[in-house]
């Protein structure tokens, strides 16, 4: 198997992001229920393709990202943050999420950004490790912040400067 390959999302990835996000859905990084049909679109107004990089392996896409801004307001745009990633599990361990993190950090820095930042599930630990590798720092917890399948989970703030 070759190296992962990142490239900007197009309208032409709908669906398959969208199959692909259904299917990595879990409890361990999702607050949301699990989809069911009929599923919402997978870009919107709020996050479209221009929002988005995509993982190949091989010519098949098995991993995005999702860009954005954490709020609305003017005086907070040198932020960018992570809103979204999923690898699908065949994909797991190639190197595709470490990819998309660091072409991340390269499109923040193309578009201004002085910080990336991201929020994570506090019983995550997968995923915890991978971002603390590519050198976010834990900024914030917000205990309990979730009732998850019973049990309350924390709310992870992670972060980096540019």
């Amino acid at each position: 198997m070759s190296a992962p390959r990142i490239r900007p999302a197009t309208t032409d990835d709908e669906d398959v992001l969208g199959r692909l996000d259904r299917a990595a859905w879990s409890p361990l990084h999702s607050v949301q229920p699990r989809p069911e049909p009929p599923y919402d679109p997978f870009f919107s107004d709020r996050s479209g393709p221009r929002d988005h990089l995509v993982a190949e392996l091989d010519g098949a896409v098995v991993g995005y990202l999702r860009l954005g801004f954490p709020t609305s307001l003017a005086c907070n745009t040198h932020v960018l943050q992570i809103r979204g990633l999923a690898v699908a599990d065949e994909a797991r361990g190639t190197g595709a999420g470490r990819a998309l993190l660091r072409a991340a950090q390269e499109e923040a820095r193309r578009r201004g950004a002085r910080r990336l930042t991201l929020r994570v599930l506090g019983h995550n630990a997968p995923a915890r490790r991978l971002y603390e590798s590519e050198g976010f720092t834990v900024e914030g917890i917000l205990p309990d912040e979730f009732l998850l399948d019973g049990k309350y989970v924390d709310d992870v703030l992670m972060g980096m400067f540019l």
